[in-house]
């Protein structure tokens, strides 16, 4: 909104120059509502299905592309990204997915409530259809520190 100020010092008619200054509270206001907007939603993006996973202290994995991963729920049912599926076709999946790249990072998440023989067998029938990147997934304990990557030790002198 502009105002018109008097100018100081002239004498006869007054010189008015206008006064523009930038009103920030409606964008303040707008910035505030999409910030409540986005903390309420964010928690709701989290996809994928339900799993109760095995806590464990091991490094994090940060990639840049994201994974396709395999879950496998607390009744046993087999999940490829939210779609469930069964085992004999979890490989054709995977690979119309993939494009036949063996190179593709896996991960397997697993419910900590079913036998460890379950999860095993999932991840032996993809590294038997030549996926080489397979992992497992599991949940940091709260309130761990995040482990110390240890440097390698020196290599020792060879005495002759």
């Amino acid at each position: 909104m502009a105002v018109t100020v008097p100018s100081q010092g002239t004498r006869g008619r007054a010189r008015y120059r206008p006064m523009a200054d930038i009103n920030v509270t409606p964008m303040v206001d707008v910035m505030l509502v999409l910030l409540v907007i986005f903390m309420i939603t964010a928690p709701l993006l989290t996809v994928g299905v339900p799993v109760d996973l095995p806590k464990t202290k091991a490094a994090t994995i940060n990639e840049a592309i994201e994974p396709l991963v395999v879950t496998i729920n607390k009744e046993g049912k087999i999940f490829l990204q939210e779609t469930e599926t069964d085992m004999k076709n979890l490989v054709p999946r995977l690979q119309a997915i993939t494009a036949s790249k063996p190179d593709t990072r896996i991960f397997v998440r697993g419910d900590k409530a079913i036998a460890y023989g379950e999860v095993m067998e999932v991840m032996g029938t993809i590294s038997a259809a030549g996926f080489s990147r397979v992992a497992l997934i599991a949940e940091m304990p709260h309130g761990a520190p995040l482990p110390v990557p240890r440097p390698a030790p020196e290599p020792k002198p060879e005495h002759r």
